[in-house]
């Protein structure tokens, strides 16, 4: 039997707590108070940046890129705002075209893009990298509370108060509309991460949550020639009022929704039953959010706190909240530039890389990224009193390769090939919703392993789908940058 257990509760929040999300090591809150706060998944320790203090109202809405390294919020000011996850850095503030209150907003898969949906109906698409609009449509009679980006990244969906989803592609062309998929308005939707491909024919798994106190879960079909449609998969009335949220779990077998009737509860997917009720918030469950890589969710509400869970085999030991993602590192500073390390940052990986004798004295001297590329081997002789000087010698060659990977560091995490790492330059698609290098994951299917690189689910299918978009922005971007690659390379 899958049991779920209540791992912690936080309670800094001073408002209700309107939406929570999960990174890899993250977990970001968001609260009618107007601040984002951000803990460590480690210990539950809120990070020493937070609370995020940029917007002037209440926050609805925060978002983690799938690659764990930008934190998206939205607000009544109008504003969406991108930080930078792991050290709460702005890195873009963008205000609606008709200054309209921003509900919800969400990341595509390879963070290309960001959505906003506005309480006068319309969504903004927006280009993360330029940080600049990309369109702009009204898609509903009411207000935008819900959207999300289908796992391939290739389409999203909208839900409104005026009760339908619309389906668009990137250029906010209609794909499909399901009329009075809730009645008095839809509040909440979610993909489910897996992608399954029949023949010429790709579903997605689609839940809604709405005001008619039904959760819902659609396929969403993609055929090569008949086009789009909607289909109903199950019809879930467990709660008693409004669902106000939902999420799948990165397996996608599971599914957690948040009610106004105060509870949380947890579904399996498959056969659309109820496996769990949790009563434990006093007031409306207003947000939950599973973590991409273990069974863990958050529940927030409107009594202030958020709630952490853990799922597990009631016959086996619980998981552990140290588990990671297939094929990604644990650790934070992996996920950041050197430039953004943190002294801790730089203790963790001089342990990594087997310099524990100095972590120490580095620790001492409080030196953070920016300050560990610049240090020479006179500095460690002499302020830092490390006598050894092969072991200076080894220092300083690591540091050297610190430096040499600045150059090319500007990369965005979603352009390199989670196998190799590299910046890819045939981009495809696998049936488990990541895109990687052609060869790559080509040599990955040829193995016995036939597991995705990801998720260490079983593919599917062996299909692989060229990522035409990720491959034209990344031509972009080579473009762009080699200009300044070239001045940087001349500078050093």
């Amino acid at each position: 039997m899958i049991m779920a257990s209540l791992v912690c509760t936080l309670q800094d929040h001073r408002d209700d707590v309107n939406c929570c999300a999960l990174s890899d090591s993250l977990l970001a809150t968001c609260s009618g108070d107007k601040t984002v706060r951000v803990y460590s998944l480690q210990d539950f320790r809120e990070l020493a940046f937070s609370p995020l203090c940029g917007h002037g109202y209440g926050v609805h809405c925060c978002s983690f890129s799938r690659c764990g390294r930008y934190l998206v919020s939205c607000s009544t000011d109008a504003v969406t705002m991108v930080w930078r996850a792991h050290t709460g850095a702005v890195v873009a503030s963008l205000e609606h075209p008709a200054r309209s209150p921003i509900r919800v907003c969400s990341f595509s898969p390879d963070a290309l893009y960001l959505l906003s949906g506005a309480a006068d109906g319309t969504v903004v698409l927006w280009n993360v990298q330029s940080k600049t609009l990309q369109r702009c449509a009204k898609v509903s009679e009411g207000t935008v509370l819900a959207c999300c980006f289908s796992p391939c990244g290739q389409m999203f969906i909208t839900g409104s108060t005026h009760g339908e989803l619309h389906l668009w592609n990137l250029a906010m062309s209609s794909l499909h509309t399901q009329r009075e998929a809730h009645d008095l308005g839809v509040n909440c939707c979610h993909f489910s991460p897996q992608i399954c491909i029949d023949g010429q024919t790709v579903k997605f798994r689609l839940a809604s949550g709405g005001q008619d106190n039904q959760l819902r879960i659609w396929i969403v079909s993609q055929h090569a020639t008949a086009g789009y449609k909607m289909s109903l998969m199950f019809t879930l009335s467990a709660q008693s009022a409004p669902v106000l949220s939902c999420a799948f779990s990165f397996d996608g077998q599971l599914l957690v929704s948040g009610s106004v009737d105060k509870t949380v509860t947890i579904y399996d997917v498959n056969h659309g039953e109820l496996l769990h009720t949790l009563t434990q918030h006093d007031r409306y469950v207003t947000a939950c959010a599973f973590s991409p890589c273990v069974l863990m969710f958050a529940s927030g509400s409107m009594d202030k706190t958020v709630n952490i869970w853990r799922i597990g085999d009631g016959n086996a030991q619980a998981q552990s909240l140290q588990m990671t993602c297939p094929g990604r590192k644990s650790l934070g500073y992996s996920r950041m530039l050197v430039n953004d390390w943190s002294d801790e940052d730089v203790c963790e990986w001089l342990q990594d890389e087997g310099f524990e004798a100095v972590v120490d004295t580095f620790r001492a001297h409080n030196i953070d990224g920016a300050e560990l590329i610049a240090l020479n081997k006179e500095t460690l002789a002499t302020e830092f009193n490390i006598e050894s000087v092969g072991l200076r010698g080894k220092v300083m060659r690591k540091i050297e390769e610190l430096r040499s990977a600045l150059i090319g560091s500007d990369v965005p995490d979603e352009f390199l090939c989670p196998i190799t790492r590299e910046t890819m330059k045939d981009p495809v698609m696998a049936a488990d919703g990541y895109s990687y290098e052609r060869e790559a994951i080509e040599s990955w299917i040829n193995t016995p392993n036939r597991s995705s690189p990801m998720t260490n689910l079983p593919l599917q299918t062996n299909i692989l789908t060229p990522n035409r978009t990720l491959n034209m922005a990344i031509q972009r971007w080579r473009a762009s940058s080699h200009i300044l690659h070239t001045n940087t390379t001349s500078f050093v």
